[in-house]
């Protein structure tokens, strides 16, 4: 899982100078009708305008979302925060109505291939935030998985200090956080008012967690972590004087700030939220759900339809694991499971034993990539444990990217709570997920993708970013790691996750099913440790849709390689495919499947 909370939800692509001109080969003609002097200017004046309103757009984004520049490692709005005010909400619709007149009136006739998909993207985008507008998702912008309560505690570890200055802007951010949390639970108000709440006991773990910090000693909460290594260029006066001023935003202002967010929730907005997990249950629910199933798959399916394809994928990977469980000498996989469960050798001895885990099948992919790739990223990758205050509610890992500029390197977040119910049997397929080829390669690669747009270097789709780091998971196999069964069978359970999760999902939002149904179907289906299925459970009623996202991304891209493969017979080459796939950044599946089709175009028509 690619981490969210932060996570700008605009589109990106670029590619190699060799696609670059295989897919212009494909594209029509230039009309002859025009003088080729003429055309030219023309195309360098619409290509000129389009690129500063791109950089406009970017650059009010960062502006509006302070802390969005500050992890992308852009400190130029580190004293700042983000105005969740209902007037910034609609000044940002506003803005977001005129950016796609101005877009809308450049015409994109006989522009570079990628210009042109980038005013494509652009568009796209754009209007899926109107689109989401009536939705009104600002009057629920706090969950057990994400929320101010969890953002800002990341600030410190997302910021840089080089130094005086740097800590005197995140003191001066600090101060805000009291203004910030006033208009969260104005809109939260907002959202008590037009019926529009997250169910009571997710609520309940958002309190618990907002409790956790507010309850933090200053000195220990991990608003302090600045603290803990000043550099060389902050001289001792000022590190005393930081250390002070930082100790007291944090003791008059933050820890104050929790303490009131953390009563709002207990007294006023909890006892009146909604009691059913479905977000069908909302005003406008299935539009919702419907808008929602779009936005992350990028695809026109309706839920039925993926509640079925779930169904279908949840058979054949039971079959596999079943050959597997039948191997090891196991009549069925209830007894296998239980097995699993009470073998002490397949779950960790500690938590640095689970990290080392991760990072002992991260190191051995590392040297395998270029049998896979044409392009490798630049970006290092650390395996780091989640910090303590979200791990309770989080999944088993997540992918924390770097500044594009490579100071902060990407990082593998691993969950180390009730690290001894953790089974290391999925451990494998988890790392390759993550880590690599999974989404450090994608997201790195993609930063580091010359001449194009910023918010393309920067983009996210759910089906094709973790559709992407599903599908690498069984790269591991096709170049011969799984040698253990058991982690083979991890495999295939962590393929069998995502499926269930097409039913699930589908079956909350959809269907009115009940938490515990979805807790029944997990172990009906699944040997998945307790842990991680309650938290999964509670992840798919919080973010409704999000996590159709894997299985659907991942049969898509299975779907275009056995088409080129078809297609291309023998001129097939694997490090291309992915390359193709890569080298246009993150992209609608829709938009993908035009561009995997250019290139087949194109290699036929390659003597």
């Amino acid at each position: 899982m690619m981490k969210l909370s932060i996570v700008l939800l605009l589109c990106a692509s670029g590619s190699t100078p060799q696609l670059h001109a295989q897919l212009r080969a494909a594209l029509p003609p230039t009309p002859a009708a025009v003088p080729a002097q003429n055309l030219t200017q023309d195309i360098a004046a619409r290509s000129r305008d389009l690129s500063r309103l791109f950089d406009e757009i970017w650059q009010d984004k960062l502006r509006h979302s302070p802390e969005y520049a500050t992890y992308l490692g852009d400190k130029r709005y580190d004293d700042q925060l983000t105005d969740f005010s209902p007037r910034s909400i609609n000044d940002s619709l506003a803005r977001g109505r005129a950016f796609i007149e101005r877009l809308s009136a450049i015409d994109t006739t006989n522009l570079p291939h990628q210009a042109q998909l980038s005013a494509e993207l652009m568009l796209r985008s754009l209007s899926d935030d109107q689109e989401a507008a009536p939705f009104k998702e600002w009057e629920m912008p706090v969950n057990q998985f994400e929320g101010l309560q969890l953002d800002l505690p990341q600030l410190a570890s997302h910021t840089s200090f080089d130094n005086a200055a740097d800590y005197d802007h995140y003191i001066a951010r600090l101060n805000k956080v009291p203004v910030a949390f006033s208009q969260i639970m104005t809109n939260l108000q907002s959202g008590l008012d037009d019926h529009r709440t997250p169910p009571r006991f997710l609520m309940q773990k958002a309190l618990d967690e907002t409790q956790a910090i507010a309850a933090e000693k200053p000195a220990d909460s991990p608003f302090a972590l600045p603290l803990k290594s000043f550099p060389t260029s902050v001289s001792p006066a000022d590190r005393k004087r930081i250390t002070e001023d930082l100790l007291e935003a944090i003791a008059t202002q933050v820890l104050p700030s929790y303490q009131r967010f953390a009563k709002f929730l207990a007294v006023a907005y909890i006892p009146n939220c909604r009691t059913d997990p479905g977000i069908s249950s909302l005003p406008g629910g299935d539009a919702y759900y419907a808008f929602r199933i779009r936005q992350s798959t990028t695809l026109n399916k309706s839920a039925a339809e993926i509640h079925q394809i779930g169904l279908d994928e949840v058979a054949r990977d039971q079959a596999d694991m079943l050959d597997i469980v039948h191997k090891l000498g196991f009549s069925d996989q209830k007894s296998f499971n239980a097995a699993l469960k009470s073998n002490p050798k397949l779950h960790p001895a500690s938590a640095d034993a689970l990290l080392d885990a991760y990072r002992h099948y991260i190191a051995q992919m590392q040297p395998r990539l270029p049998e896979l790739f044409g392009t490798l990223p630049k970006a290092r990758l650390e395996v780091v444990a989640m910090p303590g205050y979200m791990a309770p509610n989080q999944a088993a890992a997540f992918y924390d990217q770097g500044t594009p500029d490579g100071k902060r390197p990407g990082q593998v977040d691993i969950n180390t709570y009730h690290f001894a119910d953790r089974s290391l049997a999925g451990v494998e397929a988890v790392a390759y997920h993550e880590g690599i080829p999974g989404h450090h390669l994608q997201i790195s690669i993609q930063q580091e993708l010359p001449g194009l747009p910023a918010f393309r270097q920067q983009s996210y789709y759910t089906a094709y970013t973790e559709g992407w780091a599903l599908y690498s998971e069984r790269l591991g196999k096709e170049i011969g790691f799984y040698q253990d069964p058991y982690s083979d069978y991890g495999r295939l359970e962590a393929d069998m996750w995502r499926a269930i999760r097409l039913v699930v999902d589908t079956g909350v939002h959809s269907q009115h099913w009940t938490r515990q149904q979805m807790v029944d179907y997990f172990h009906d289906h699944s040997g998945l440790d307790e842990t991680n299925i309650q938290s999964e459970v509670d992840r798919y009623i919080a973010w409704p849709a999000q996590a159709l996202g894997y299985k659907m991304g991942q049969l898509k891209i299975l779907e275009l390689r056995d088409r080129a493969k078809s297609a291309l017979g023998p001129k097939f080459d694997l490090r291309a495919f992915h390359d193709v796939i890569l080298s246009s950044g993150a992209l609608p599946l829709d938009v993908l499947d035009k561009q995997v089709d250019l290139w087949i175009a194109a290699q036929k028509a390659t003597p």
